[in-house]
């Protein structure tokens, strides 16, 4: 017998008017070309030329000339090394210039999904009954590559959801790497990433036990620089430059709604998207709170899970995972620690589901198998659906199968709550199917999640439709862990 579930008439879809103004650079030697022509024009030419490329795009973006001046020092070097004074240049130049090396990207063009739901830290002006609720998305644009946006709602007494109004300009954050690295650790996470040893060996064995980013990127730098360098040797120096700009933190400007904040991919790790964010309200043994989601990293050939945390949605602290559990996807991190340890779930594997323990949140070793594939509708694979849910029976995870066809359908398992190795319950039927006019979309016959909370009394789940829009749906607690304590019978 199936848990009765109400789906709520609620729909998130793409919008393709969401755009980001996005570096731009199409190889050095056309860069130059490009530099060469906008170097011919008058300073009478320069300035129409921008006021009207302003006139065009400057109500589409927050302070669009800043942008246009820091896309022009990316590319700085090539300016000078074209024996150009670049600090004589005029500011209208420099940002007619930076306007040639920026594109409008449509984050959300062909799909907002993966959603995760937490409590706002701001819970003040409401109703007796409601909850104000921030509400994460992967967006997904030209090329498919995911980015994080947010909306921000009030669920009501009924576990009806009000969502507010977007704002007008998507707003990038502003990036600071880490400065200094642990070699150790370093060393120990490119091997984790398969990166050939004897490449490794040489750039890193002239480094000291502490190093700086900036020496690093040097001699990443110059190494790449070398005609006759192998793809082999190529390729694990990329990975060396990605792992390092894999620590930094985001701030956010003050006057940006947070409909309006995008985590963009920036460090290389990143370049072909951000995936599947998991976030999760984690409170402390000192009772201090505090947002981290687990999310997945991927530049075209590699992955990197990653944590991300903040107290205010405005400064971010992004961090990668370590460690022999610290593979793969699905990751998720519980909202406290268990008998004085972080706590992860995790699918090494990609197939079954695991718990590991640490005293590091960046830490993960020794996975131990949770849960492996029962029932039919999971029978290739099973995973979490965020973090887990503290109820007063036990650690609620919800779960995603993948059956038949590639068709993803939603669980439920419940484990004990001072060892949550212990599965006390899991329904035998889904939770949730994709319904009839739920399996059209980017990728046909999927439902998914990233993330729950309850309220109310209820499960209140937001998911994912084919991968192309997101809803959410609402479960009776009580109904639902009757029946997954009664499933053990």
């Amino acid at each position: 017998m199936r848990v009765p579930i109400i789906r709520k008439n609620i729909k998130f879809t793409p919008d393709s008017k969401r755009v980001v103004a996005r570096y731009f650079m199409n190889g050095e030697e056309r860069t130059q070309q490009m530099v060469s022509r906008i170097m011919l024009l008058d300073e009478k030419q320069v300035l129409q030329t921008l006021e009207q490329t302003l006139r065009e795009f400057a109500r589409r973006h927050r302070n669009i000339s800043s942008i246009f001046f820091k896309h022009c020092e990316k590319i700085r070097y090539i300016i000078e090394g074209m024996q150009i004074d670049y600090e004589a240049l005029s500011l209208d130049r420099k940002m007619l210039i930076g306007s040639f090396c920026t594109m409008e990207y449509a984050i959300e063009s062909a799909a907002i999904f993966n959603p995760s739901i937490i409590e706002d830290f701001d819970q003040s002006g409401l109703e007796a009954g409601e909850k104000r609720v921030i509400i994460s998305f992967r967006a997904t644009g030209e090329g498919h590559i995911s980015s994080i946006v947010f909306r921000r709602g009030i669920l009501d007494k009924d576990n009806n959801l009000q969502i507010m109004k977007n704002g007008n300009n998507i707003d990038k954050a502003e990036i600071e790497h880490k400065s200094l690295y642990n070699k150790e650790r370093f060393l120990l996470k490119l091997s984790e990433m398969h990166t050939q040893d004897k490449y490794i060996t040489q750039i890193m064995q002239d480094l000291p036990d502490e190093f700086e980013y900036a020496i690093l990127k040097s001699m990443v730098k110059d190494a790449l620089q070398d005609p006759t360098i192998r793809q082999e040797r190529r390729t694990a120096l990329e990975e060396i430059s990605w792992l390092a700009n894999s620590f930094y933190d985001l701030q956010f400007k003050h006057d940006s709604d947070i409909t309006e904040r995008v985590i963009f991919p920036i460090s290389d790790s990143e370049s072909r998207g951000i995936e599947d964010a998991r976030f999760v309200r984690f409170t402390d043994d000192d009772g201090s709170t505090r947002v981290m989601a687990t999310y997945t990293a991927y530049n075209g050939h590699a992955i990197l899970p990653k944590l991300i945390s903040t107290e205010d949605f405005y400064n971010f602290r992004v961090m990668p995972l370590h460690g022999a559990g610290a593979q793969n996807k699905n990751l998720a991190l519980f909202p406290r620690k268990i008998n004085g340890k972080y706590a992860m779930l995790s699918r090494i594997d990609g197939v079954n589901n695991y718990i590991m323990y640490s005293d590091r949140q960046t830490q993960w070793n020794t996975p131990i198998l949770l849960q492996e594939p029962r029932y039919t509708w999971e029978l290739t694979q099973i995973g979490n659906c965020g973090s887990p849910l503290w109820t007063e029976e036990g650690w609620l995870v919800i779960t995603h199968g993948v059956g038949a066809m590639r068709c993803y359908c939603i669980g439920a398992s419940l484990f004990d709550l001072d060892d949550p190795s212990k599965e006390i319950g899991r329904l035998k039927e889904p939770l949730l199917s994709p319904l009839e006019d739920e399996r059209e979309g980017y990728v046909p016959n999927v439902v998914y999640s990233c993330g729950a909370i309850i309220h109310n009394g209820s499960l209140i789940l937001p998911y994912a439709v084919s991968d192309y829009s997101s809803t959410y749906a609402v479960v009776d607690m009580v109904e639902l862990l009757d029946a997954l304590k009664k499933s053990t019978k």
